[in-house]
């Protein structure tokens, strides 16, 4: 029975999915999100130079961003902010969020959502 719940519940298998292109206009790779682990969800994600993410919110979803490359302006509820490699970023739930690359590079940084991400829960502020 023990080994039966390690399995079911503690381990869990590469999903294989690999980067993804959003109409967010990034790239997106899921790290961690899963059933298993319904307070939490990880992702990197890559924003290409002189590009800025879709104006959204997430709906009952705090976000964490931690920059791993690149530097970038971050605007959460009109306030901008610079951020660069190794700054961090906490996004309310439901916050007007977007980011743009400001760099010559790509801009890379992980986000970390409380509880998890779930589709339903993003909402495009463009249309």
């Amino acid at each position: 029975m023990h080994g039966e719940r390690m399995g079911t519940d503690i381990f869990v298998p590469a999903g294989g999915q690999g980067e993804f292109w959003t109409g967010e206009r990034c790239h997106i790779t899921e790290l961690h999100n899963c059933d298993q682990s319904p307070e939490a969800s990880l992702a990197l994600a890559r924003v290409e130079p002189g590009v800025t993410t879709q104006l959204h919110r997430l709906d009952g979803v705090s976000e964490r961003y931690i920059v791993r490359k690149g530097e970038g302006m971050l605007e959460v509820d009109g306030l901008r902010q610079e951020l660069k490699a190794g700054d961090q970023a906490v996004i309310p739930a439901g916050a007007a969020q977007r980011i743009e690359n400001t760099g010559p590079g790509d801009l890379e940084f992980y986000c970390l959502c409380v509880p998890r991400f779930h589709p339903a829960s993003y909402v495009n502020l463009e249309d």
